[in-house]
């Protein structure tokens, strides 16, 4: 197994080493890929000193897996001419995910759609990632109609230039401005660019991936998308309007039972989840559980995960060792 990472040197490419080897993953050669002005750096790995390679010397290594999280026009350029060299690409981008002949894959959820000639999978967004998987057993007991999810996302989803504006207005330092107004003490109700219809690119990435990653066009989806300035992971505030009845008790059951959800829901104990909790774990973390009073078979919860993990590194991750597992790299 020749396994690269591509984007090594950010903020996601640095998450990936370091739950590739929380899981041990096993490889018999790691290539780390990054833009022209990084080639030539060292990173110290597991040990060893690795330096940095370029794009097309690793396309020349003909790696079994590579991990993307170098941007979206890095990898409509080159995920293609990876795949080309024999290379199956996970890629963290949004270049791929709503292309009709790539798969859109978190493996708890549809990994089983897999297949050896998929060689460019897509990674889906960050945020979507953690809705849908507190969300699929329970379309799966109870059949979901409509979601209505707001989000609280943490500035790391913007990268290390946004976490040192932050932390440079906390300071009352000058830093690289990377969002429109001061994050610190503020809620930005823009992510990403706005679309003519009104909604931020985040925001439709929600309801277009939600509706690919269920295989479902029927569910109706809207999303109000958020940054706030905190470093630990993504919020989620979640109305979701089931197809049947549901019992409360049997919603935290299911969710307790399913892989990678970590039910924390005793709000008499001040047990609810948190960013500052869900920081460096795998797991999403779920609460809050309550019905909407307001309209029949129509449940609320609070999702959060960290978005450099599950949202990002971790999923990449749990796609290689899906298809490591399943002979087909």
């Amino acid at each position: 197994m020749k396994l690269a990472v591509v984007g090594a040197t950010g903020l996601v490419g640095s998450e990936i080493l370091e739950v590739l080897d929380e899981h041990n993953f096993d490889y018999d050669e790691l290539l780390l890929v990054a833009s022209e002005r990084s080639v030539g750096k060292k990173i110290k790995y597991k040990g060893k000193e690795f330096t940095v390679i370029g794009l097309s010397q690793a396309v020349s290594e003909k790696p079994d897996i590579a991990i993307f999280s170098a941007g979206g026009s890095t990898s409509l350029e080159w995920a293609p001419k990876f795949a080309e060299a024999g290379t199956i690409v996970i890629d963290n981008s949004s270049a791929w995910r709503m292309d009709p002949t790539k798969k859109l894959v978190v493996p708890e959820i549809n990994g089983k759609s897999l297949r050896i000639d998929d060689r460019i999978i897509a990674n889906p967004n960050c945020s979507t990632i953690q809705m849908v998987l507190a969300l699929a057993p329970l379309k799966e007991r109870y059949g979901i109609r409509r979601i209505v999810v707001s989000t609280y996302q943490s500035v790391t989803g913007t990268g290390k230039a946004a976490v040192d504006q932050m932390m440079a207005e906390r300071e009352g330092r000058e830093a690289e401005r990377v969002y429109p107004h001061k994050i610190d003490l503020n809620v930005l109700p823009h992510i990403d660019v706005f679309q003519e219809n009104g909604y931020t690119k985040e925001e439709m990435k929600m309801i277009n991936e939600t509706k690919k990653i269920f295989d479902d066009p029927s569910i109706q989806v809207t999303a109000t998308t958020v940054r706030i300035p905190v470093m630990g992971g993504h919020s989620e505030s979640v109305n979701v309007e089931f197809k049947n009845d549901f019992d409360l008790d049997e919603v935290r059951k299911i969710l307790s039972n399913t892989p990678g959800v970590v039910v924390q829901d005793d709000p008499a104990s001040n047990v609810y989840p948190m960013p500052i909790h869900a920081h460096k774990k795998d797991e999403v973390f779920v609460g809050r559980l309550r019905r909407d009073e307001s309209q029949p078979n129509t449940l609320n919860m609070w999702i959060v995960a960290d978005n450099l993990r599950k949202g990002a590194a971790t999923n990449a991750v749990q796609i290689a060792e899906y298809l490591a597992e399943h002979s087909m790299a």
